[in-house]
C-alpha cells in the first residue's frame, strides 16, 4: 500500500510541477500583454486589458487552487508533513540563549 502511495504522490508530484510551470509561464504572458497594452493605448488597449481581466485571470486562478491541492495531496500521500509544527525538536543552542 505504501509503495502505490508513493506512485501516486510522484505522479502528483509531476502534475503539480507542470501545472506550476505553465501557470508561471500564463502569468508572464498576461504581463506582457499588459505591456503592449500600455504600448498600444486607446480602445484596443481597454480591450486586451479586459479579455486578460475578464477571461484569463480567472482560468489562472482555477488552476492555481488545483495546483495546491495535488501539492499537498502529494506531499501528504509521501508521508512529508511540512504543514505541521515539529513537536520533538529539541531547540539549538542559538534558539535557547534568547
Amino acid at each position: 500500500m505504501k509503495a502505490f502511495l508513493k506512485k501516486v504522490s510522484e505522479i502528483f508530484k509531476m502534475i503539480f510541477g507542470y501545472s506550476i510551470l505553465i501557470t508561471l509561464a500564463v502569468g508572464g504572458l498576461t504581463f506582457f500583454g499588459y505591456i503592449v497594452a500600455l504600448i498600444v493605448g486607446g480602445d484596443v488597449a481597454v480591450q486586451i486589458c479586459e479579455f486578460i481581466y475578464k477571461k484569463i485571470i480567472p482560468v489562472m486562478i482555477y488552476v492555481n487552487t488545483s495546483t495546491v491541492l495535488f501539492g499537498l495531496l502529494a506531499m501528504y500521500l509521501a508521508g512529508e508533513f511540512a504543514l505541521t509544527p515539529d513537536k520533538n525538536k529539541k531547540p539549538s543552542k542559538s534558539e535557547g540563549e534568547r
